[in-house]
């Protein structure tokens, strides 16, 4: 009888390595903004034969190794070896192994606690509540080129962002198939074509990157290179991406480098240590989300993050980054009591390693891809957040502007009856509307949390909430500034945003709800071709004030201005149900004005209050402008003005 010999276990090719000896000096000064092509796990061919190489970070491990389906999840059968240059990176070549493994990776510590975790690096993941990685570098064949070419010979011009924010998990659910999600290649016919008709410039979705609690929404991340496995392959999200652009549509992804959960498969204590984040909880841990603030002052984690954010603007063609709670990064005291932080070396509560990192971040990002647009969560009042960093700013392109919705819908939520004593709440935000690239957001974070939908923060009966609703949204989009509106406001949700199930479809069954839908078509419409509404978005030679201080009627009258006078449109607003006859508007030139738009319209659900024929300005001085017009003000609604191109009869007899 023979006996059998029990097989070596495999050992790793110690004399191959992904990683130069520059890579690791970028590495360690935290200047290597490419690492997804160097850690993780990689399918490929050495001296003939194929395997995958494996590296990860793990300074403080005793011992690594590669744990999967393919060794029974032996810790002692894939190991792998300690960099001899003190990086802190072990590494590993295995043949044999092939793309789609099940693995993870199996740490000793110095402290000889044993942990199993996810690779940060994977590109995939298995379906939560699964938490392996999978190795997957599956090619792709982009269809874009028109549009990436678009987007270069754009950059740095003005142009219209229209956002429609979305869940991908709650957009649309099959109720005959137990409720389930959409996959990414069902959105590709589903979702692409919806917001295209709807004339929305951009989609931004909540996090897609992987993440084991479907109830944080995404933004508690341990997948940070993987779009989440519940929808798909990452090919089929690339696929996604790619539809989105031949539809002439930009693709804005959250990104969340403020803070990570604590499971057990994730970064926290990734190596027995507190590797990615602080280890003093004053510092890194955020007591409003329980979880872990990374730490920005160390360079390799610098290299991680900012890798990651260029990760998917090269590999998913990603035109944009939302980047997700910025205050929370730039105060040490953040959401802290007195005693439960620590000042920086100056005394203050400015996170100072943070602040290096996200001006760092944002002059990485538009140096590689200057034709992207990054955006900031931020509540507070922090100077120069969107101006260059060069000028002391924090780098980024455009900012969320968090006190234009808090005023806009607290003003909205009062009956019209007592508007004429908060007049100055809804003109406000033009004093400083143009301190920031600001955007207006009506996001998903105002339809949680026991605030209720946005058309039932809208005050009188049925007719009148929708009046209203019609009207803040027709104030948002002639407002200063870019646009985001979450999934579900463009069709009147009724009920709060819930994420386990899709937004309310069924309500497009009823007219006031499908009028909602065509104004948003009508304002995507409007907003894109009229320059005046976008070419100066972002400074006051874009606006001007007619007329601030009607209060008594509740009603203000302003001025968007494009390249020339001629580009210019008059905005009436009637916060009121009071309808207003001859009403007098002073206007900048002489001739004919025609409405262009009117939020009263029959289509949308108004009264159809509107002003059909052209408005001929007479020499009567108003609103320290030359010539006027009288017009009528439907209730509840605004009216857009512009002048007439083509001259009128009365108008050439006039020599006008």
């Amino acid at each position: 009888m023979t006996k059998k010999i029990k097989p070596s276990p495999p050992e790793a090719e110690e004399t191959f390595s992904l990683l130069t000896d520059f890579d690791i000096h970028l590495f360690r000064s935290g200047k290597h903004h490419k690492l997804y092509e160097k850690l993780g796990a990689h399918e490929m061919t050495h001296h003939g034969a194929s395997g995958i190489y494996f590296a990860v970070w793990a300074p403080n491990a005793k011992s690594v190794s590669v744990i999967g389906n393919f060794n029974h999840w032996q810790k002692d059968q894939h190991t792998l070896n300690a960099r001899w240059d003190e990086s802190g990176i072990w590494e590993g070549f295995f043949t044999g192994l092939t793309k789609g493994e099940v693995y993870k990776y199996a740490i000793q510590s110095n402290q000889s606690e044993y942990l199993e975790k996810a690779d940060p690096f994977a590109r995939y993941a298995e379906i939560p509540p699964r938490t392996a990685s999978i190795v997957w570098q599956e090619p792709y064949q982009w269809k874009d080129d028109g549009w990436l070419q678009k987007r270069k010979s754009m950059a740095g011009k003005p142009q219209p962002y229209s956002v429609y924010e979305v869940h991908v998990g709650s957009w649309k659910r099959k109720p005959d198939e137990e409720n389930r999600s959409l996959s990414y290649l069902e959105l590709i016919a589903e979702l692409v074509p919806y917001v295209k008709e709807a004339g929305f410039t951009h989609v931004e979705f909540l996090p897609v990157m992987e993440h084991p609690f479907f109830g944080s929404w995404g933004y508690q991340l341990t997948g940070y290179f993987a779009p989440t496995s519940r929808f798909g392959s990452p090919q089929d999200f690339m696929a996604l991406v790619d539809a989105f652009h031949q539809a002439g549509v930009g693709v804005i992804l959250d990104w969340v480098p403020s803070h990570f959960p604590g499971d057990a498969h994730g970064l926290y204590n990734f190596d027995g240590t507190h590797l990615y984040e602080h280890a003093d909880p004053r510092k890194g841990f955020h007591p409003d989300w329980s979880s872990y603030i990374y730490n920005y002052g160390r360079n390799e984690v610098r290299s991680f993050l900012i890798s990651n954010a260029l990760f998917w603007l090269d590999q998913f063609h990603i035109d944009g980054l939302r980047v997700d709670a910025v205050a929370s990064m730039l105060y040490l005291d953040y959401s802290r009591k007195e005693g439960e932080w620590i000042p920086n070396q100056y005394g203050g509560n400015e996170n100072l390693e943070a602040i290096d990192f996200l001006k760092e971040f944002n002059e990485t990002v538009y140096s590689s891809f200057p034709d992207v647009v990054t955006i900031a969560e931020e509540s507070t009042a922090w100077p120069g957040v969107s101006r260059p960093t060069y000028l002391g700013g924090l780098g980024f392109g455009q900012k969320w502007m968090m006190g234009w919705m808090h005023d806009t819908l607290r003003y909205f939520k009062d009956d019209p009856i007592y508007r004429k004593y908060h007049q100055n709440e809804i003109t406000f935000s033009i004093m400083y509307a143009f301190t920031e690239n600001f955007m207006l957001p009506l996001s998903h974070d105002e339809v949680v949390h026991g605030k209720g939908s946005l058309i039932g923060r809208m005050p009188g009966d049925e007719w009148k909430r929708f009046a209203n609703l019609r009207l803040m949204y027709a104030y948002m989009f002639t407002h200063p500034g870019t646009k985001l509106l979450f999934m579900g406001g463009e069709l009147g949700q009724t009920g709060e945003w819930n994420h386990d199930s899709s937004i309310s479809w069924h309500l497009l069954n009823y007219d006031l709800h499908r009028g909602v839908l065509h104004l948003i078509q009508d304002l995507n419409k409007l907003y894109k071709e009229e320059q005046a509404l976008f070419h100066f978005s972002f400074t006051d030679r874009g606006f001007e004030w007619i007329d601030y201080s009607d209060s008594e009627n509740s009603v203000m009258v302003f001025m968007r201005k494009g390249e020339t006078p001629h580009d210019s449109l008059i905005v009436v607003c009637n916060f009121t149900p009071e309808v207003r006859h001859q009403y007098r508007v002073g206007v900048p030139l002489r001739g004919s004005w025609k409405e262009v738009f009117n939020s009263d319209d029959l289509k949308y659900g108004g009264s159809g209050l509107l002003n059909h024929e052209l408005q001929f300005t007479s020499p009567v001085k108003y609103h320290n402008k030359d010539y006027s017009l009288s017009i009528k003000l439907p209730p509840l609604a605004i009216s857009i003005l512009k002048l007439n191109e083509e001259k009128s009869e009365f108008e050439l007899e006039a020599g006008s």
